[in-house]
C-alpha cells in the first residue's frame, strides 16, 4: 500500500470519527449545557494525549521557541471552534452542522497568510467565494428561520476552526509535534471551561455519559487520524477526502435522527463540496506544472 493510500484512509477514518463525535453529542440531548459537553469532550482527548506522549517518551512542554503564542491561539480559536459547532449541533440537521464546520479549509487559506504570510492565489479566492455562496443554501438568511441564529454560528464555528488549522500549520512550520499540539489545545481548553461547566452542571444519565465520553474517545482518534494522515501525504494531494464526513454525516442524520436535508441545504452541500473538488485540482495542477 503506497503511503497516499494510507493518508486517504487515515483522512477518511479520521472525517468518520469527527461525524460519530458530532452525532454522539447530538445524542447527548440539547438540556445538557454546551460547555458541559465541551468539557467532557476534551476532557477526554487531554488524557488520550497524555497517554499518547507518555509512551513516546515526548516532553510534556513546547519544544520550540515561540510556539506558546501560537499554541494559545490555537487554543482560543478551536475553543470558540467547538462550542460554536455544538451550538448548532443542537437545533440544526447533523448533516448541516458538518458542513458549515467544514468551511474551514476554506478559511484556512485566508489564515495562513495572517499568520504565514502564504499568499493565496487568485483561484483560491475564488474558490472561497463560491464556497460562501454554497453556505447561504444551508444557513438560508432569515430571522423567519428559526435555524438561521443556530446556523450562523455554526458558520462562525467553522471560521475559528480555520483560525485554529492556520496556526496549527504555523506550529507545524515552526518545528512543534503535533501529539504535543493536541495535548496543549485539548488540556487548555478543559481548564478553561472547567468553571463554567461547574456553575451550570446539569446532572447525567448513564446514558449520556457513555455518549459525551464516547464523543470524547472519537474525537481524540480523529485528531490522531488525521495527523497521521498528513504524515503520509501532504494536505494538497489528500484534503479533499476529508469532506467525506458529509456523506457519514447525512446516513447518520437519516438512520440515528431520521432527519433529511432540504433541498436548498442538498444544493449547498454540492456547492462547497464542487469547490473542495476544484480547488484540489487546481492545486494538484499548479504544483504539476511547477515541477516540470
Amino acid at each position: 500500500m503506497s503511503n497516499r493510500t494510507k493518508g486517504i484512509l487515515l483522512l477518511i477514518l479520521s472525517a468518520f470519527f469527527f461525524a460519530c463525535m458530532n452525532m454522539f453529542v447530538k445524542l447527548s440531548g440539547d438540556e445538557l449545557p454546551v460547555f458541559q459537553k465541551v468539557f467532557f469532550r476534551n476532557a477526554m482527548a487531554s488524557v488520550i494525549a497524555f497517554i499518547v506522549l507518555l509512551k513516546n517518551k515526548a516532553p510534556l512542554r513546547p519544544t520550540v521557541k515561540g510556539s506558546w503564542k501560537y499554541l494559545v491561539l490555537r487554543t482560543l480559536f478551536g475553543l470558540t471552534g467547538v462550542v460554536c459547532n455544538y451550538y448548532a449541533l443542537e437545533t440544526l440537521v447533523l448533516s448541516d452542522a458538518s458542513i458549515l464546520n467544514k468551511m474551514s479549509p476554506f478559511f484556512a487559506v485566508i489564515f495562513s497568510f495572517i499568520f504565514i504570510h502564504e499568499r493565496p492565489k487568485l483561484y483560491q479566492w475564488l474558490v472561497l467565494g463560491g464556497a460562501l455562496f454554497g453556505t447561504i443554501f444551508v444557513i438560508k438568511p432569515s430571522f423567519a428561520n428559526a435555524a438561521f441564529i443556530p446556523a450562523l454560528v455554526g458558520f462562525l464555528g467553522g471560521v475559528c476552526a480555520g483560525a485554529a488549522y492556520g496556526c496549527v500549520r504555523k506550529l507545524g512550520l515552526m518545528g512543534e509535534s503535533n501529539p504535543y499540539i493536541v495535548f496543549f489545545f485539548s488540556t487548555a481548553s478543559t481548564l478553561i471551561v472547567t468553571p463554567v461547566m461547574i456553575a451550570g452542571y446539569v446532572p447525567m444519565t448513564a446514558l449520556q455519559w457513555v455518549y459525551l465520553l464516547s464523543a470524547g474517545v472519537s474525537a481524540a482518534l480523529a485528531q490522531f487520524s488525521i495527523t497521521a494522515a498528513y504524515t503520509y501525504a501532504p494536505a494538497k494531494e489528500i484534503s479533499v477526502y476529508d469532506f467525506s464526513q458529509i456523506i457519514f454525516a447525512s446516513l447518520m442524520s437519516l438512520i440515528v435522527f431520521q432527519q433529511v436535508p432540504d433541498i436548498w441545504s442538498v444544493v449547498g452541500y454540492v456547492i462547497i463540496i464542487s469547490m473542495a473538488i476544484l480547488n484540489y485540482f487546481l492545486s494538484r495542477e499548479k504544483i504539476t506544472k511547477n515541477s516540470e
